[in-house]
């Protein structure tokens, strides 16, 4: 970044005569000097220079206060500014972290009560599928589309939206318990589901908005540990509170907990700019639009260029398909996780109690610890990920992942009258899967530029979501189909256990890939650079004689700027071609992501069609 004082005297003098601490103000007029300087092939440059396999970029992290600050303040005034960043940002984590407890809770209180809805209310194996699925199936597309709204709207609009579309969802849930109405318990986790992943979104970009210099890895094993210790902490005690305080016991719980969620949205909202001048977070497109509008009176050039700006930070959705092959390696990574994560979490309990015969609360007691992992993996994870960034510790710890979820999978697949006790599967499993959704996040950085960070973090929960939708569909259906002679759930459990294992090896090979495309983008960015070092001396030669040339600085200067003349070398560069056939992959394969969501929403809904109506005794 460069400290250059600002271009325009006018804006020296507008920062003069107000508050020096004003971030915002100095920070859109280092945006104004940089503007001009952006790259063409922007989607090319990771957030994170290090990348995914962890190579050394020669940077180090700077605290953006400082940054900017150097040459007006002292050393001593400096250091109270970091201090001041320091506990903002620890403020902003804590409102993060929160956000997120009341869908965690909801969402993990239904596994343990399968067998009470079962014997309550007659739910079949496939209506209790439909109703986990109708959670995930709005999730399917409402993460990318919530990914695009923080990237244009900003992360404190879209936020509260969701929050409030949760917290309705869960007063309909709530209701439908009440009445013994399985339809609209699954109209209200369908309602539910149009805010959970949104939400999950905004709180995973406004962590990285806030951290992305200052210990990412561990600040988003914070913001991620608060959602994963109500998902234990309801799938823990759901079966106790129905026990001791009556079966709608968990649902006020939950709903109690989606209010406070709303009431801590809030809080964040009325702090928001005072967070971001004390953090120096880094500015959204609203944030910069709403700084050009003060200016208009004062500077109208000023405003009309900190307007392009914004405009530049957002992202339109038919962009995805320039991120390259390595991000749709990752999004065929979050489809898999998605199909043997979530769903085996919500299927464990009735799974353990009809393999290993258990009483129906040990049952559930067992399957909880499945999410007792990220408590402690999640914090000690982050910080390796932090400590060991020059190495390739993220594809190291999602392939250690994989092993240890593949070896649960096998274990709970083989003979119980071999294996007699499930707890060692529970222990890798809960291992396995207690730090890499974690990961599955941190990548995001170290694949695609900031600007599209919202953008792939929606993207990243919608496959992961459609896996999910997609697998607890089919799952139900599979429990509920028996064969004349076979005895009830044995061989259809096993079927099921099978198809795991499978989809767990195709993960790994997935993780493989995705190791093996980045390597292949690496060679080719330093065999670009070492056959086009002198590019930049070229162009500076070419911009200088524009200067000193009359001919060149009359009517065709125009077509001599830096972008320009970076587009025309791009044009002749030997693996342009390459490039065009990277986008069109990414046409291909965006496509057939969608195809794969329509796929979810068409199975729930013919499904729901026909095992909904369905009444006790009919399944």
């Amino acid at each position: 970044m460069s400290a250059d004082p600002p271009p325009n005297i006018g804006a020296q003098v507008l920062l003069k005569d107000t508050d020096d601490d004003d971030y915002l103000r100095a920070e859109c007029d280092h945006l104004l000097q940089t503007s001009g300087r952006d790259s063409d092939s922007e989607h090319e440059q990771p957030a994170e220079s290090g990348g995914l396999l962890g190579e050394e970029s020669g940077e180090e992290d700077e605290d953006e206060l400082l940054l900017h600050s150097r040459q007006t303040l002292s050393e001593a005034a400096l250091k109270s500014r970091m201090r001041r960043a320091f506990f903002v940002r620890t403020l902003a984590l804590l409102c993060a972290c929160s956000l997120s407890v009341g869908s965690h809770y909801a969402t993990n209180i239904l596994g343990p009560l399968k067998s009470r809805l079962q014997r309550e209310m007659g739910t079949s194996h496939t209506q209790f599928g439909l109703l986990l699925s109708a959670f995930s199936l709005n999730s399917t597309w409402t993460p990318l589309v919530g990914g695009i709204l923080a990237s244009r709207l900003g992360t404190t609009f879209t936020s509260i939206l969701a929050t409030g579309v949760i917290l309705l969802g869960q007063i309909f849930l709530l209701c439908g318990d009440i009445w013994e109405d399985i339809r609209l318990m699954t109209l209200g986790l369908f309602i539910f589901g149009l805010g959970v992943s949104p939400l999950a979104v905004v709180q995973e970009t406004i962590i990285v908005r806030f951290f992305k210099s200052h210990g990412l890895g561990v600040s988003m094993a914070f913001g991620l540990i608060a959602g994963k210790g109500a998902s234990f902490v309801a799938a823990r005690t759901s079966y106790p509170l129905t026990e001791r305080f009556g079966p709608r016991a968990p649902f006020y719980v939950a709903t109690s907990l989606a209010s406070l969620s709303v009431i801590i949205n809030l809080l964040y909202i009325s702090l928001s700019k005072w967070l971001i001048d004390g953090a120096g977070a880094e500015l959204e497109a609203p944030d910069i639009n709403d700084e050009a509008r003060r200016r208009v009176a004062i500077n109208l050039t000023e405003a009309q260029a900190l307007e392009k700006v914004a405009q530049k930070r957002k992202v339109h959705l038919r962009q995805i398909t320039k991120l390259g092959d390595v991000f749709w390696a990752y999004m065929g990574l979050n489809l898999f996780c998605g199909m043997i994560w979530s769903p085996f979490d919500h299927l464990a309990a009735n799974i353990i109690e009809h393999r290993y015969h258990m009483k129906e609360d040990d049952a559930a007691n067992s399957a909880a610890y499945l999410l007792a992992g990220p408590i402690v993996l999640y914090p000690l994870c982050g910080f390796l990920v932090d400590y060991k960034k020059h190495r390739p510790i993220v594809i190291q710890l999602m392939l250690l992942s994989s092993s240890l979820t593949m070896f649960a999978y096998i274990w709970f697949a083989l003979s119980p009258a071999w294996t007699k006790t499930p707890v060692p599967a529970i222990f890798s499993f809960a291992v396995g899967h207690g730090f890499s959704p974690l990961l599955l996040v941190v990548l995001v950085p170290k694949i695609v530029p900031s600007k599209y960070i919202s953008t792939a973090l929606g993207a990243h929960k919608s496959m992961e979501q459609t896996g999910s939708t997609l697998f607890q569909t089919l799952s139900g259906l599979l429990l509920d189909s028996k064969k004349p002679g076979e005895k009830p759930n044995e061989t259809t459990f096993q079927y099921l256990l099978n198809t795991f294992v499978t989809l767990n090896v195709l993960q790994f090979g997935t993780i493989l890939l995705l190791v093996l495309l980045q390597y292949h983008r690496l060679k080719r960015s330093h065999s670009r650079r070492s056959s086009f070092g002198g590019s930049e001396v070229r162009t500076s030669q070419i911009a200088r004689r524009s200067e000193e040339t009359p001919l060149l600085t009359g009517c065709h200067s125009q077509y001599l700027s830096s972008g320009t003349l970076d587009a025309t070398i791009a044009e002749f560069r030997p693996d342009n071609h390459k490039r065009r056939s990277e986008i069109r992959r990414g046409v291909f394969m965006a496509v057939l992501c969608t195809t794969l969501v329509v796929s979810a929403w068409i199975s729930f809904m013919l499904t729901a069609w026909y095992k909904l109506g369905q009444k006790r005794g009919e399944h």
